[in-house]
C-alpha cells in the first residue's frame, strides 16, 4: 500500500537546506530501534495467517476425522488406532484443510470484498498480499500431503491432495459461481476426513466409511442453507448462485427437510451393522431434532414468517459434534 508522508525538508523554508542537519535516533526501551512505520506487528501478521485457514471450519472437520479412526481400528483391527497415526492426521488434516481455506481466500478475493460477511478476511483488508496467500496455501498444501504420504499411506496422501484440489478447483472456481447446486455438490470435500482418517488406519475404504461419508454429505445443504439464508443478500451482490438467492425460501426449507431426513436414515443405517446402542440412541435422538429443525423453517417459510435460519444452523452443528463423539466413545464398547 503507499502512503503519502511529507517529510520536515517539504514543509520547511528552502532556507533551511543549507543548514547542518544533525540525524537523531530514538530508541524505544531495551535500546531497539522503533519498529519502521507502516510495518504491522508480528503478531499481527501472524494471526492474519491463522485467519486465512479458518479455523473454525478446520476443527469441524477434524471433528469427524478422529472418532471415524477409532471406529476403523474398532472394527478392522479389534483395537484402538495408533496415537501418533491419530497425532500426523490430525496436524496434518487441519494442514491440508488450512491450505485449502487460504488457496479459497486467494481465488474468492474479488468477491470477498464486496460481501459483508468476508470483507473482514485478510486480503479484503490488505493484512496479507494476495500472492503471499497463495504461496502460503501452497506450501501448507504440499507439506500437509508429504506428511501424511510419508507417515500412513498413499490412500491417504491421495484423499488428502483430492480434497484439495476439489474444494479449490472444482468448488471454489467453478461450482460455487456457476451453479444453485454448489453447495450440495461441494459436500464432497467436507465429507473427505472421514475418508481420510479411516483410510490411514486401514488403508483402505469399506462401507461403514462410506456411510459416515454420506452422513456428513447430506448433512451439509441443510447446514450451509441456514448459512445462506442470512447472508443471501452478499452472494446476491457478489454475483454467488446459492439456492437461497435464486430459488424462494419455501423450496429451500424443503430441500432442507429433505436433506435432514436423508442424514439421520443414513446416520441410522450405521447402527445396528457397525455400532451399538448408545450410538443408536444418540444418532436417533439428536437426528430427529436435527429434521424437527428443519421442518420448523420449512413451515415458517411456507406461513410467510421470518425464517431464523440461524436456529437450524446452530443445532446442525451440536448434531454434527455429538453425532460423532457417539461414534467415538461407541468404538471403546464394541
Amino acid at each position: 500500500m503507499r502512503r503519502n508522508l511529507m517529510s520536515a525538508s517539504d514543509v520547511a523554508p528552502r532556507a533551511a537546506d543549507t543548514a547542518p542537519r544533525t540525524l537523531i535516533i530514538t530508541t524505544g526501551s531495551g535500546g531497539q530501534p522503533p519498529t519502521p512505520p507502516g510495518r504491522p506487528p508480528v503478531g499481527a501478521v501472524v494471526k492474519a495467517y491463522i485467519a486465512l485457514t479458518k479455523p473454525r471450519i478446520v476443527e469441524l472437520l477434524l471433528i469427524t476425522a478422529v472418532p471415524a479412526m477409532f471406529l476403523a481400528a474398532r472394527l478392522h483391527r479389534d483395537g484402538l488406532p495408533d496415537l501418533l497415526t491419530v497425532l500426523i492426521v490430525v496436524v496434518g488434516g487441519a494442514m491440508a484443510a488450512g491450505a485449502a481455506n487460504a488457496l479459497n481466500c486467494y481465488i474468492d478475493r474479488d468477491i470477498d470484498q464486496l460481501m459483508r460477511r468476508t470483507s473482514r478476511r485478510p486480503i479484503p483488508q490488505h493484512a496479507i498480499p494476495p500472492v503471499n496467500a497463495l504461496v502460503f496455501g501452497l506450501i501448507l498444501g504440499v507439506v500437509s500431503v508429504a506428511l501424511i504420504w510419508a507417515t500412513t499411506n498413499m490412500l491417504a496422501a491421495l484423499l488428502t491432495l483430492g480434497a484439495i484440489a476439489y474444494y479449490d478447483v472444482v468448488y471454489t472456481m467453478w461450482l460455487k459461481r456457476t451453479t444453485a447446486a454448489n453447495t450440495v455438490w461441494g459436500g464432497v470435500c467436507g465429507a473427505a476426513p472421514v475418508l481420510i482418517g479411516w483410510a490411514a488406519v486401514t488403508g483402505g475404504l469399506s462401507w461403514e466409511a462410506w456411510l459416515l461419508f454420506a452422513v456428513v454429505f447430506f448433512w451439509q445443504p441443510p447446514h450451509f442453507y441456514a448459512l445462506a439464508i442470512k447472508y443471501k443478500d452478499d452472494y446476491a451482490a457478489a454475483g454467488i448462485p446459492m439456492l437461497p438467492v435464486v430459488a424462494s425460501l419455501r423450496r429451500v426449507g424443503l430441500e432442507s427437510v429433505v436433506y435432514a431426513w436423508l442424514t439421520l436414515a443414513t446416520s441410522l443405517a450405521l447402527w445396528p451393522l457397525a455400532t451399538t446402542p448408545l450410538y443408536g440412541a444418540v444418532a436417533l435422538v439428536t437426528g430427529g431434532m436435527f429434521c424437527v429443525e428443519a421442518h420448523r423453517m420449512h413451515g415458517r417459510a411456507r406461513r410467510g414468517e421470518p425464517v431464523k435460519p440461524m436456529r437450524l444452523f446452530h443445532w446442525s452443528t451440536s448434531y454434527l459434534t455429538l453425532l460423532f463423539v457417539a461414534v467415538a466413545v461407541d468404538s471403546f464398547l464394541l
